[in-house]
């Protein structure tokens, strides 16, 4: 519709430009269309006649008029108005907005999609939580906001790869393989001094048995080998948790990427040397550094220390350099806010090779404080000092979490209450919307068991659907495509929770006030064409999210 919109504003300029009623012929990029806060002022508005004042010498309420006489008989607008200094306020026609609901008939699971990304390559890599221990409700706020940003890019016609880097290299595993390897020698009977920064959690025990029951006892291998062993055996067990509660929490990965092999086939190195050769890095006290301040970070930075070892950095070069070595336009990384100070550097890296620093998108996850009825809650301690992913997602639910976790732009903190996740009612907001769902599905059982058959599209008559909270539900459908490509673009898939939010609301409030199933037989077939709409948009937006749409509650 906004297309359509635009399309006539720009025929009417032209025109006035061919009558000689405007002089510049100067054609903007895009006539930019806004929602008017005030759904009294209209559907859309537009600043075209401010942006020409200066281009035309004319004030721009004298702009306006002339804009608006041309477009006078345009059977898209039902009025068209001036407001202010020079802004454009149109109504559309209803007849426009019926054309919404054969779009949505038609097009099913696929209305919403666009092609506006073109099918540019972008990875979008998170979670990446190190190895060594179960997922933690941070991490399960970072793979549900990777996941459908990942959704909404798609849908929006990006070509998009899911991946989880693992860090299976570094000091963080050996500490992991030290801890395995105690706990086994005090299974085995000794008595062990346990180190502070050692893997303190009942899940290292846990490992420590198992590797003791599969692999047996460690008594002829050095201390540095059975570390090694235990490290091994430790990362692929938590692996297999990692990936377990993924799956459970609806995340699949296109790719698992290893650090580890990273220095196995000497990528690390290779990479290094290429900064080396474009003049990037240099030697200082024994010591390889990186030229980032060249390129807008506040200090070099360490790639490979004075005593041979290579810092975190190093490997994190290495790997983004791959990124754009395998052809993506454009990556996205999803961080913990903690790692804020770590962008900058990044971003000067690849500014120094040459890549717009944009081509690099960081998003930061702020942290979950867990309630129970309104109070900061502590669950079990097995898992360490932390709260896991699975053991929210066994209390509350898959979609509850999911939906949750989506309520607010990732960068702000979020409230995350277990009891409100789990009320079956109208304050539980991802109940809400699902229940707007099962209500039309209930509509449409109650529909069959009265032998009413619901017509094709092209056989209702839109008239009927003549209230006003008709078309502003009709109006609201036709904003979900675009809602899309603004959480594509922006990063920001909440879009879509308030999005659904809002619709539901629309919804349950017109259900509550008006009867899909009347006397009239063309009305109720208008009205069911209305309803199947907003089930068919509220299933795409679901599903985009990860969520499922339940027919009955």
């Amino acid at each position: 519709m906004k297309e359509q919109l635009r399309l006539a504003i720009l025929t009417a300029l032209k025109q006035c430009y061919v009558d000689g009623s405007l002089s510049s012929g100067e054609l903007p990029e895009e006539v930019q269309l806004e929602i008017p806060k005030n759904p009294e002022h209209g559907d859309f508005a537009t600043n075209i006649a401010m942006t020409l004042a200066k281009p035309e010498k004319k004030a721009p309420r004298k702009i306006a008029e002339i804009l608006v006489a041309s477009l006078q008989g345009n059977p898209l607008c039902d009025k068209i108005e001036i407001a202010g200094p020079g802004f454009i306020n149109f109504r559309l026609a209803a007849t426009c907005w019926y054309e919404v609901l054969d779009q949505i008939a038609a097009q099913g699971d696929k209305y919403g999609q666009s092609e506006v990304g073109n099918g540019t390559r972008i990875q979008v890599e998170f979670v990446s939580a190190n190895p060594t221990g179960p997922l933690h409700i941070g991490h399960g706020r970072g793979a549900v906001v990777g996941d459908a940003v990942a959704a909404v890019l798609q849908a929006a016609g990006f070509d998009v790869q899911r991946e989880y880097y693992v860090n299976d290299a570094g000091n963080q595993v050996v500490t992991l393989g030290r801890s395995i390897f105690l706990r086994l020698r005090e299974l085995q009977g000794e008595k062990v001094d346990f180190p502070e920064d050692g893997y303190q959690a009942e899940y290292v025990i846990d490992l420590a048995s198992k590797y003791r029951s599969e692999q047996g006892e460690l008594n002829d291998v050095s201390d540095d080998e059975a570390i090694k062993a235990c490290a091994r055996f430790g990362v692929a067990e938590i692996l297999k948790w990692i990936e377990a509660d993924l799956k459970t929490f609806g995340i699949q990965f296109d790719h698992w990427y290893s650090e580890k092999s990273l220095y196995d086939q000497g990528m690390v190195d290779q990479e290094l040397a290429k900064l080396k050769q474009k003049g990037l890095s240099f030697e200082q006290d024994d010591a390889l550094w990186l030229r980032t301040t060249d390129f807008g970070d506040d200090k070099d930075r360490v790639l490979i220390k004075s005593d041979g070892s290579y810092t975190y950095f190093a490997s994190d070069v290495a790997y983004h350099m791959e990124k754009f070595d395998r052809g993506f336009d454009r990556v996205i990384d999803v961080w913990g806010a903690d790692h804020h100070g770590y962008i900058p550097r990044m971003k000067a890296m690849l500014a120094g090779l040459g890549h717009p620093p944009e081509d690099l998108e960081v998003l930061l996850i702020q942290m979950v404080n867990l309630l129970r009825d309104g109070k900061p809650y502590i669950m079990g301690k097995r898992s360490g000092n932390f709260i896991t992913l699975k053991d929210v997602i066994d209390e509350v639910g898959r979609d509850a979490c999911r939906f949750f976790f989506l309520m607010r732009r990732c960068d702000s903190q979020l409230d995350f209450d277990l009891e409100l996740a789990k009320q079956q009612n109208s304050d539980n907001p991802v109940y809400y919307v699902q229940y707007a769902h099962a209500r039309v599905c209930s509509i449409n059982r109650n529909a069959e068991e009265m032998g009413i058959k619901q017509l094709q599209p092209e056989h209702v008559d839109y008239s009927k659907l003549a209230l006003a909270e008709e078309l502003a539900l009709v109006k609201q459908l036709a904003r979900f495509s675009e809602t899309i490509v603004g959480a594509a673009l922006g990063y920001e898939p909440h879009r879509v929770v308030f999005y659904l939010q809002d619709l539901a609301a629309q919804f349950h409030s017109y259900y509550n006030r008006q009867r899909v199933l009347v006397d009239d037989p063309a009305t109720t077939q208008a009205r069911l064409c209305l309803v199947n709409a907003v089930r068919i948009v509220l299933v795409n937006a679901l599903r985009l999210l990860g969520l499922s749409a339940p027919e009955r509650m």
